[in-house]
């Protein structure tokens, strides 16, 4: 499903972000990349989402190349990708209800869909409660319960979380962690980035690590060894 294939990014300046990555990411699976800061994690996000291209290697997407896609091409591949980050990136004038159809009303989806879809996802999530709510009349788990939502809501094949508990308080971080793990049995492939030991001691599923760019370690049940 997913391919980096001897892929390197350097920035100007010779900042080498990473160095010479090769792994597969199959259908289905819970992968966790982890790392300290700065070890490559959000780069290789970038690089899969062609926002960053690779100075050198290739990196696959369903067997498409996809920094060798057309610009028109690119936002298809994006749809199929959702993308969970730390900081949720609402819409604060929005309700959690728009928040999730503004994804919808995006890919081009109709109104009657809209309407059906959005409060089926929010339910999902635990948040059907909640559709009226704006994101400051949310807790902080709500509101990435509301981003995860909006990651899922035209049904992508991979959903991308970029430290999503990073801003979360222990109780508010098991639960997210807990709906990832949902999302995985109900057969959507997740790549959870995190540097939080705890939660990959806990998980116990496949842990690739980096440090400085490079993939030290990449164990079938692994856990975080600092």
């Amino acid at each position: 499903m997913i391919y980096f294939d001897n892929v390197s990014k350097i920035y100007s300046g010779n900042s080498v972000a990473v160095e010479d990555v090769s792994f597969t990411v199959e259908p289905q699976e819970f992968v966790s990349v982890v790392g300290q800061s700065g070890s490559g994690k959000s780069t290789l996000i970038k690089l899969l989402l062609a926002e960053e291209r690779p100075s050198a290697g290739t990196v696959y997407f369903q067997s498409l190349d996809v920094h060798n896609l057309s610009r028109s091409e690119i936002p298809f591949v994006r749809r199929k990708i959702g993308t969970v980050f730390q900081d949720f990136r609402l819409l604060p004038q929005k309700t959690a209800y728009e928040n999730v159809a503004f994804a919808l009303e995006a890919a081009g989806k109709e109104d009657d869909e809209i309407a059906s879809d959005v409060p089926h996802i929010l339910d999902l999530v635990g948040l059907s409660d909640k559709m009226d709510f704006f994101p400051h009349e949310l807790s902080g788990g709500q509101q990435q319960r509301v981003a995860i939502a909006r990651a899922l809501v035209n049904r992508p094949e991979v959903v991308i979380a970029d430290e999503p508990t990073g801003n979360l308080d222990p109780l508010n971080t098991w639960e997210i962690i807990r709906l990832l793990g949902k999302i995985n049995e109900l057969g959507t492939t997740v790549i959870l980035a995190t540097h939080d030991k705890d939660i990959i001691d806990t998980i116990g599923k496949r842990v690739i690590t980096l440090e400085d760019g490079k993939v030290v370690r990449d164990e079938k049940r692994g856990r975080y060894i600092l």
